[in-house]
């Protein structure tokens, strides 16, 4: 008989360490109530079944009721305990779930099986959208084995192109989840090619500037370095080859991508190569937003919902108390 190889179990044990201590940590928190916008294939649905039978959520299921059973039929998915509205289509699921939180009904917002620029039509919508003052943007909570952080990268999934004002929008939602879910002040490398400011490359100019907006109280709660090439953001010894001496270099905690392009494909990069797990989530709307791929593990899918749940709970608390 073969004996299990102990090397490769200690390595999945564990690999979940960071996405574990946030599931854990959420699962003390009341729990949220989470419109599900168009649960109509497996993976979404299942993804909200999972995060309520944990105790992470209790989900309002929002789509075509013929269909979202249908699902649950099929896979072997109980939904009888869960409230499920039901609207014609996709775009009526999203705006129907936009309008749920807009009334105070739910808490978070998951994203079904609808593509992900249909859900945020609804959200940003001007007239019935979910729009703060701030720019709205997507961080990957990445699980790296063999990295010792928590790793946080943005945005890959939102803003193609963003300029330097929606940058610092983009790196303060990040440092605000950072804070808020409990992991500390966190260290921040604004990416690029070189680790040197050049006009042949803007985006190198972009990371001074964001620099010098943090020194000057512009961007708050972090500690703030760039440009920064990837190996001397979290390599220690890469960033000691190269003289760079820093509280962030070598040791990054977010990785503030000049493009979508690129956090895209570094995120996947991660996935694909070095089997991380990276978890998903919108921020700069009025309620946390929850997204999931269908490439997504079990492990992924719950600790997206277990950070929304943190940061909902955390911006419930210091919410200002209405009234008098």
């Amino acid at each position: 008989m073969q004996m299990p190889d102990m090397d490769s179990i200690a390595e999945e044990t564990g690999r979940h360490q960071k996405y574990e201590r946030l599931i854990a940590k959420a699962k003390e928190v009341a729990q949220m109530r989470t419109v599900v916008a168009h649960p109509c294939d497996e993976s979404s649905l299942r993804g909200a079944v999972e995060a309520a039978e944990v105790g992470l959520m209790r989900p309002i299921l929002v789509g075509p009721e013929d269909k979202v059973r249908a699902v649950a039929k099929s896979h072997d998915l109980d939904i009888s305990s869960l409230e499920l509205v039901d609207t014609a289509h996709s775009d009526a699921a999203a705006a129907k779930a936009v309008e749920i939180i807009r009334e105070g009904g739910a808490d978070l917002l998951m994203k079904g099986s609808l593509h992900t620029d249909e859900l945020m039509r609804a959200v940003t919508s001007s007239a019935t959208g979910l729009r703060t003052a701030r720019r709205i943007s997507h961080v990957f909570v990445m699980d790296v084995p063999h990295y010792s952080e928590t790793l946080f990268i943005t945005d890959a999934a939102i803003n193609i192109a963003p300029d330097l004002d929606a940058k610092r929008d983009i790196i303060q939602n990040a440092i605000d989840l950072f804070t808020q879910i409990g992991l500390g002040e966190p260290r921040v490398a604004i990416l690029s090619a070189v680790e040197t400011v050049t006009s042949k490359i803007p985006s190198t100019i972009d990371a001074a500037a964001l620099c010098k907006m943090a020194e000057r109280g512009q961007i708050t709660g972090g500690i703030l370095d760039g440009p920064l090439a990837f190996d001397n953001a979290i390599d220690p010894e890469a960033a000691r080859i190269k003289g760079i001496k820093s509280a962030v270099a070598g040791r990054a905690q977010i990785l503030v991508v000049p493009n979508l392009e690129a956090g895209n494909m570094l995120a996947k990069n991660l996935t694909f190569l070095a089997r991380a797990d990276a978890a998903g989530i919108v921020l700069g709307a009025r309620v946390p937003i929850i997204l999931t791929s269908r490439a997504d593990s079990v492990r992924a899918r719950l600790a997206s919902c277990a950070v929304a749940v943190l940061l909902g709970d955390a911006r419930r608390r210091t919410a200002p108390i209405q009234g008098g």
